[in-house]
């Protein structure tokens, strides 16, 4: 079992920068591949960015790429997003996940196990 607790979000200005930080319990958090995603209000649960259980696979979506990078520190069993030149598209609940597999990383929410309770990043223009 893993547990995820999201934290970092807030109201930020166009421009602006965030780094969003996921803390996991459990002891397997460095073999699980972990995700994260987003979902603003009235639309789909869509992917962000996914990494892999030693870091040495990164995947992030065409909307962020360039502005997103997704790390993770097995040491500490926290994966981060820091994310940059945020705009107001950029405005959702943001989602940590983990997937019960250590190399292949997925951008469909149903391929995940485990899912944090979200964290608001509010972006204004």
């Amino acid at each position: 079992q893993v547990q995820l607790v999201e934290s970092g979000g807030g109201l930020v200005q166009a421009g602006g920068s965030l780094r969003l930080s996921c803390a996991a319990s459990g002891r397997t958090f460095s073999y699980n591949v972990m995700g994260w995603f987003r979902q603003a209000p009235g639309k789909e649960r869509e992917f962000v960015a996914t990494i892999s259980s030693n870091s040495g696979v990164t995947d992030h979506a065409d909307s962020v790429k360039g502005r997103f990078l997704i790390s993770r520190d097995n040491a500490k069993n926290t994966v981060y997003l820091q994310m940059n030149s945020l705009n107001p598209e950029d405005t959702a609940v943001y989602y940590c996940a983990a997937r019960r597999t250590a190399y292949i990383g997925s951008r469909y929410p149903s391929d995940y196990d485990y899912w944090g309770q979200g964290t608001q990043v509010t972006v204004s223009s």
